[in-house]
């Protein structure tokens, strides 16, 4: 690594581990700790010694990976220089937990009463955001374990409804990041990625807004801020959000594909699942999914109706009133839930399930891509009551179930090691 350029053919080219061809053993299956309400660094600390020790105990691993969701409060108190790096790090190896990638995008308190919009702030136009982001690396940088090729930081797609002005001051803060990143690798010897994450609603939502960006946009600004175009290739990428693009009614298979094809680092991929309401003009399915209307995140709707052609609202309760969306083609609404479920609620509502197959399909049939495997299902302590954990041992056992549900579905596609393997 060092401060070479130079790349070692067409897989590194793209930023992608070079793993063996079943690419993942259950130990570097995570899950994203974004769904435990840990704000400042001793609830990080607790976290790790409790609820992740007892889920690798569960899962009967002798070393697990995380994603850790770090709030830019905990970022500052780890980069202070007073040691809690060192202690974190030392808690990790206690525990035997790996840290290889995080999540960067929640910068406060991702918990509160009421997040909604307040989740893309402060968007990539703020020098907070580049802060933030750089803290991070750096704690990855020292966290990573040895024989980690690389590790990744998801974070938000620029942000929500930036105006043209802080839209280009954004594009020139990414290119400073990878920058930035660079100098880290050259100190640091590790590779940091930062993977933007499409979102329905915010400035990039689809794959197609995600290749103009990365194809023609970043490189123009890079070019402006005298920045190598390398250095984007191999400090930014993708992380692809299944629920995400299922809403925006995207194929998966078909977006992986041709995010792969423009040269796209697919970092990191966020295993989640949405909802679906097949049949909108049904009374009894619009009344099973107002079960799901909460006021602390927003639950971004979208109807397909063929051709392409895909509209939508911004929260769950717009969708509700008629007049809003069409009700003659279905709705797929952005609430992450379990991995696992086909149907709920007596199979009046539907998920995008069968997306994470798609998903899984592309890895399969392209071997050389190993992004990082994040479960994502944040809101388990909002779902109806029916369905809800209602202790830490449950919800832990729903954690539990969705990786053992994915495990199975990567062996069925002969991508899951049966023993770890030496990476690097």
């Amino acid at each position: 690594m060092g401060g070479e350029l130079g790349f070692a053919g067409p897989a590194a080219d793209r930023g992608m581990s070079l793993l063996s061809a079943a690419a993942w053993h259950r130990s570097r299956l995570c899950y994203c700790s974004n769904v435990h309400p840990a704000l400042h660094l001793d609830e990080v600390s607790a976290l790790i010694s409790g609820t992740l020790h007892a889920i690798r105990n569960k899962r009967s691993l002798e070393s697990m990976g995380s994603g850790l969701w770090l709030s830019a409060a905990a970022a500052r108190r780890l980069t202070a220089g007073d040691g809690e790096l060192v202690r974190l790090r030392a808690l990790l190896d206690k525990h035997h937990i790996r840290l290889f990638t995080l999540n960067g995008f929640p910068f406060g308190n991702f918990h509160r009463d009421s997040v909604k919009e307040r989740v893309y702030a402060p968007d990539w136009s703020r020098s907070e955001r580049l802060e933030y982001s750089l803290q991070l690396a750096e704690i990855l940088a020292q966290l990573l374990p040895p024989d980690e090729i690389e590790g990744t930081i998801s974070t938000l797609p620029i942000g929500y409804d930036c105006d043209s002005t802080a839209y280009a001051t954004a594009l020139r803060r990414l290119c400073h990041a990878a920058s930035e990143l660079h100098r880290l690798e050259q100190r640091s010897g590790r590779r940091i990625r930062l993977c933007l994450e499409m979102e329905p609603g915010c400035m990039i939502e689809s794959s197609d807004q995600l290749i103009r960006l990365f194809t023609r946009e970043l490189p123009t600004a890079a070019a402006g801020e005298g920045v190598e175009p390398a250095l984007l290739q191999r400090h930014l990428g993708c992380c692809f959000d299944v629920c995400h693009q299922a809403v925006m009614f995207e194929d998966p298979y078909r977006s992986l594909q041709e995010i792969a094809a423009a040269g796209i680092a697919i970092g990191k991929m966020q295993i989640s699942s949405a909802l679906e309401l097949t049949e909108p003009e049904d009374t009894a399915g619009r009344q099973a999914l107002a079960e799901y209307v909460e006021p602390r995140y927003l639950h971004q709707v979208r109807a397909g109706c063929g051709a392409g052609e895909v509209s939508g609202v911004m929260d769950l309760p717009l969708a509700l009133h008629r007049g809003a969306l069409p009700w003659n083609c279905p709705w797929r609404i952005h609430f992450h839930v379990p991995i696992q479920a086909d149907a709920l609620a007596d199979g009046r509502l539907r998920t995008t399930r069968s997306a994470i197959g798609s998903a899984l399909d592309f890895l399969a049939d392209h071997r050389a891509i190993t992004p990082h495997l994040e479960v994502e299902t944040y809101t388990w302590q909002l779902l109806p009551a029916g369905l809800r954990p209602q202790t830490e041992e449950a919800l832990q056992q729903g954690i539990v179930a969705e990786l053992t549900w994915l495990e199975g579905e990567l062996r069925r596609r002969s991508l899951l090691r049966e023993a770890e393997a030496e990476v690097g």
